[in-house]
């Protein structure tokens, strides 16, 4: 299909910066194992488990895209059900935002883990709608949605890994003493 094929290398490198993130989240998952907090599993399933998410719907995404469509409907139906279960699990995320105990999420947890990832998941299934229509702007859409769940989970990850080596550990030291 001649829409997709210019998206090509923009897809393979996106696709393998989220593959090369969700690894580095795991190796960073692995690093904080060591010394959990209190009800990390809690927290884990709010602020870790999204990132992951996110990074992995980018992987599909580009896998999605890259693959040889004969028509559009058929990617568009698959990226419309994307953005469907995106705005699901985004209900599902702010729920447990709200009830987990381990932290007090500030306007920017809302923002980054619950109202980013809502809008974006909502835009991607739209744009399913849209790209029978106009798919060379669906199709930009798509990339933009992309490149905003990628930076969303990087802005998360980065988020995570600071609250629990300067503020997490520090508290911890802090109680030992």
């Amino acid at each position: 299909m001649s829409e997709l094929s210019g998206w090509d290398s923009f897809y393979v490198i996106v696709g393998s910066a989220a593959g090369a993130l969700i690894g580095l989240q795991f190796v960073v998952m692995t690093l904080i194992a060591e010394r959990p907090p209190i009800r990390a599993a809690e927290a884990g399933a709010a602020f870790a488990t999204p990132t992951i998410v996110h990074f992995g719907t980018v992987l599909l995404l580009a896998a999605l895209l890259r693959a040889p469509w004969q028509t559009m409907t058929g990617v568009a139906i698959l990226w419309g059900f994307i953005g469907m279960s995106g705005v699901v699990y985004s209900g599902i995320v702010a729920r447990r935002v709200r009830t987990q105990t381990t932290y007090k999420p500030e306007f920017a947890d809302w923002l980054f883990f619950v109202l980013i990832p809502l809008v974006t998941y909502a835009a991607l299934a739209l744009s399913a709608l849209a790209a029978l229509a106009r798919p060379r702007e669906a199709l930009f859409v798509v990339g933009a949605i992309a490149l905003l769940l990628l930076f969303t989970g990087i802005h998360n990850a980065w988020d995570s890994v600071a609250y629990h080596v300067l503020v997490s550990r520090r508290d911890e030291d802090n109680e030992r003493r």
